[in-house]
């Protein structure tokens, strides 16, 4: 509001109320009637009225106003070569949009943001290779069939991955701060000479969180069986009976999962309800978004797990214990997790196989 004469936020008053206090009409009549103004996005003409409300008066203004009027000038002429480089350079930021215009960074911001433009992040997602998204097609519909004539079948579904958990893990710089009075100099120690690694393997059914079971550093297939006979049956233990007999197994295309006493075991123990690499149900490969243990759990995980630095092996094993223990706490969270797999198959199949997560 302080780049606005008290004539131009006056005129703005009166045309909100011509508008009927409908801001996007009062901009429009506002930018049709006053062409050779700074065009104010919706928000301001609220905010005027709202401060004459509260105040009676606007804000004193201190500038002079001759100065006001040729930056304001100088601001309507150089928008249009703003908004072409942001349409040439879509990822340029407000600070390099300055210096090549010759203008301050927070009038770079405010043109995009007049404009009705908005910073959105860019999402990292799996590449697809050709045939990806028609497989994913095919299984998307098929998980939709099932949960029609099933309407509890996401929840029978166990869905299980494997995931690597390293000394270093995962750390956000940019959303990483300490508050302090002084600059304390914080640093975070990584690329260490001694490196440890937990394989471990988790899974989701009925709302509950299944292990972490720590798995050996290299899975095959004969490794993978073993954990499948002696390990599984018991994690399943506190699953209730009636989901044990109804549920679905979904294993997906690891190359250990592929091995044929793997499939074998399988085919004998689920009775052909199970998904995966050469299953009666296929799962299809770079598919990390319809599998909750890859697009919820682990990511939840790591961010408990090392929230602070971990300094052996021993501690990443209960830090992976410790946070999969507070996941567990909240199963109402786990249910909602697995039953967005309906919402996220419609969208794979809306947008024909391809990636959609950066619509949901």
């Amino acid at each position: 509001m302080a780049m606005y004469t008290n004539i131009e936020r006056t005129d703005m008053v009166l045309i909100y109320g011509e508008a009927r206090g409908n801001a996007e009409e009062a901009r429009r009549i506002y930018m049709e009637r006053f062409p050779q103004r700074l065009a104010p996005a919706a928000g301001t003409f609220i905010k005027n009225v709202q401060h004459m409300r509260d105040h009676g008066t606007f804000k004193p203004q201190t500038q002079d106003r001759g100065r006001v009027r040729v930056r304001t000038r100088r601001i309507l002429d150089v928008e249009p070569q703003i908004l072409h480089t942001v349409e040439a350079e879509p990822g340029i930021s407000t600070r390099r949009l300055a210096v090549r215009h010759g203008i301050s960074q927070f009038i770079a911001w405010r043109t995009l943001k007049e404009q009705g433009l908005h910073p959105y992040h860019v999402q990292k997602v799996q590449a697809l290779q050709p045939g990806d998204p028609a497989r994913r097609q095919v299984f998307c519909r098929w998980l939709l069939h099932k949960a029609e004539e099933q309407p509890n079948f996401v929840n029978n579904l166990l869905t299980t991955d494997e995931a690597g958990f390293t000394r270093d893990g995962v750390f956000n710089m940019h959303n990483t701060h300490v508050w302090a009075d002084e600059n304390p100099h914080a640093i975070w120690e990584h690329r260490f000479q001694r490196k440890f690694h937990v394989n471990v393997w988790a899974g989701l059914v009925g709302g509950r969180l299944i292990g972490p079971h720590v798995l050996p550093p290299r899975l095959n297939g004969v490794r993978d069986l073993h954990f499948l006979e002696n390990v599984l049956v018991d994690l399943l233990d506190d699953i209730p009976l009636d989901v044990r007999q109804n549920v679905w197994f979904l294993h997906d295309g690891a190359p250990p999962h592929n091995a044929r006493e793997v499939r074998d075991w399988l085919d004998h123990n689920y009775n052909q309800r199970w998904i995966g690499r050469g299953g009666p149900v296929l799962w299809p490969a770079r598919s990390p978004d319809l599998n909750p243990c890859d697009f919820y759990l682990w990511g939840h995980l790591k961010q408990l797990v090392y929230a602070t630095p971990v300094d052996s092996v021993e501690e990443l094993v209960d830090r992976i214990e410790n946070a999969a223990q507070t996941i567990r706490q909240n199963p109402a969270v786990l249910s909602r997790v697995q039953e967005s797999l309906i919402r996220r198959a419609r969208a794979c199949l809306d947008n024909n196989g391809l990636h959609f997560e950066q619509f949901l």
